[in-house]
């Protein structure tokens, strides 16, 4: 006798929500059920179902379930980098935030490129995700149009919009960047440098408050900012460094725009023979883990990037259940943390 006929063999070849359910030998509808909203269904009948899911190795259509339920239960998270301990931190974050229900996350790497994001959210949209949790604020016109055309809810993270119609969470990186200069000034710093990688939008906004600190004390100098455009690194830090000194040999204080460039030039530093902070006093930003463990410790501020992606989603989690948020614009703030490199 020849084995019945499936709708997985009559058709493409995918195992069917009607296939689970006659292995099962339960309706489709409880099949379904069992599957999605485990906790309605006895045990018995869940544990049947859960067989014949893995005998037949059953993949949940999600579009298909998105069209039926109107939620995907899919949220795309765009960063920048993930090797940047920054985003890492954000990202489990997120995670934490959304799993309790459930939610999948679908993250990808803009590296820094206008057109990777525009590739990837448009990408990302074909899933119908319920929401958007994107990194900054600024956004080609490609990107804006995605979004607007997404009639999803997007949150930003690691700054703070200007309007409240934005949603938005983190810290103004431009008064982060004023209260290190400013720092610096008050403890009689004047020759203070700035070494800045990636020249994204959040690094300007870090050289926007350390030229209005410098501006204020009437000590700006140009030829004191060092910028790139390559990736922060260690070994950055440690050229720039370099680069700082020769163009500005009186500098007497360096602002790096990120911890690991910070790391790169004590090192540097300790290679030339130069006292840290004694001939020249360096400082970071967002308090990196091995900074504290530094020889010297580095004087940083520390951002709140766990903080940053949990109270992201919990406020895209809000927003697509339909609540209003008692903000839609969170403060975090930040946290000058002294130590002996400054």
């Amino acid at each position: 006798m020849s084995k019945p006929q499936t709708s997985r063999s009559r058709a493409s070849g995918r195992v069917t929500l009607a296939d689970v359910a006659a292995k099962a030998g339960v309706g489709t509808m409880t099949a379904s059920r069992a599957i999605s909203q485990p906790d309605m269904v006895s045990a018995a009948l869940r544990a049947r179902v859960d067989q014949a899911v893995a005998e037949l190795g059953y993949v949940p259509n999600r579009v298909a379930r998105a069209l039926a339920s109107a939620q995907s239960k899919v949220i795309v998270v765009l960063v920048p980098s993930l090797s940047n301990a920054v985003f890492t931190d954000v990202l489990a974050g997120i995670q934490d935030a959304l799993e309790p229900d459930g939610y999948q996350i679908l993250i990808g790497n803009t590296r820094y490129s206008d057109a990777e994001e525009e590739k990837l959210l448009g990408t990302y949209l074909q899933s119908s995700p319920d929401g958007i949790l994107l990194s900054g604020l600024t956004h080609s016109k490609r990107v804006t149009e995605l979004l607007a055309s997404s009639r999803r809810p997007v949150v930003s993270m690691m700054d703070l919009a200007g309007s409240p119609d934005t949603m938005s969470v983190g810290f103004s990186q431009l008064q982060a960047g004023y209260t290190m200069t400013r720092y610096l000034l008050d403890k009689g710093y004047r020759r203070i440098g700035f070494m800045g990688a990636q020249r994204d939008e959040r690094t300007l906004k870090r050289l926007d408050g350390y030229r209005r600190a410098l501006d204020e004390a009437g000590v700006y100098d140009s030829r004191l900012e060092t910028m790139v455009s390559d990736p922060s690194t260690i070994a950055l830090g440690a050229e720039l460094l370099g680069r700082m000194l020769s163009a500005t040999p009186d500098c007497d204080a360096i602002f790096c725009c990120n911890d690991d460039l910070a790391q790169g030039a004590i090192f540097q530093c300790q290679r030339r023979g130069i006292a840290v902070p004694r001939q020249l006093a360096i400082c970071g930003f967002n308090d990196l883990p091995v900074s504290a463990w530094m020889n010297p410790s580095v004087t940083t501020i520390a951002t709140p990037r766990y903080r940053v992606g949990f109270e992201a989603a919990q406020l895209l989690r809000a927003v697509i259940r339909g609540e209003k948020p008692p903000a839609t614009r969170v403060d975090l703030g930040f946290t000058l943390m002294a130590r002996e490199s400054a």
